[in-house]
């Protein structure tokens, strides 16, 4: 389990990182959350036995787009190799969330918008939608909103980066 010495160690390595990226002046926010990461996620809660710690990395930048990348493929990779980097040199294990300028929460909003609205015109329409590729994470999201409704139903389809979700009716 992460201990406050630990957060600060986190914080002091990835103002490191940034720095040898020659990336000026981030504002770098760390906290440790306790469960999985949700979009809802907003306080600490008890950690299930036997899952690993979150932290959460809050980065603030003037020009943040070189580091989020098309679609936030840049930030994914970052996270990924921060996390391996901080794995390491913590010698302890646990999941790393990675925002920039809430680039996450954004799309995560928009997502959920998207999906509720497809959905609508799905059910009114009785005609399928089909979404452009998304990645694993997006796919998992739009999933995540629609599976309570009762009117829908969604399936991923495609291959590799074609992969893609068709909302149906029921």
């Amino acid at each position: 389990m992460l201990e406050q010495k630990d957060i600060n160690k986190i914080k002091e390595v990835v103002e490191e990182f940034f720095e040898k990226m020659t990336i000026v002046s981030p504002i770098i926010e760390a906290s440790l959350s306790s469960v999985k990461p949700t979009d809802e996620q907003d306080s600490i809660k008890e950690r299930p036995e036997g899952h690993p710690d979150i932290v959460n990395l809050d980065i603030k930048l003037d020009e943040p787009q070189i580091l989020i990348g098309q679609q936030g493929q840049t930030l994914f990779e970052i996270q990924r190799l921060l996390r391996m980097v901080l794995n390491r040199k913590l010698q302890k294990v646990f999941y790393l969330n990675l925002d920039i300028n809430d680039y996450k929460n954004k799309k995560i909003e928009y997502l959920k918008y998207l999906a509720k609205e497809l959905a609508d015109q799905v059910a009114l329409t009785k005609e399928e939608k089909v979404l452009l590729p998304m990645s694993a994470y997006e796919r998992r999201i739009i999933h995540a909103e629609l599976s309570q409704r009762t009117d829908v139903i969604t399936e991923s389809q495609g291959d590799g980066f074609e992969r893609h979700i068709v909302i149906n009716p029921k």
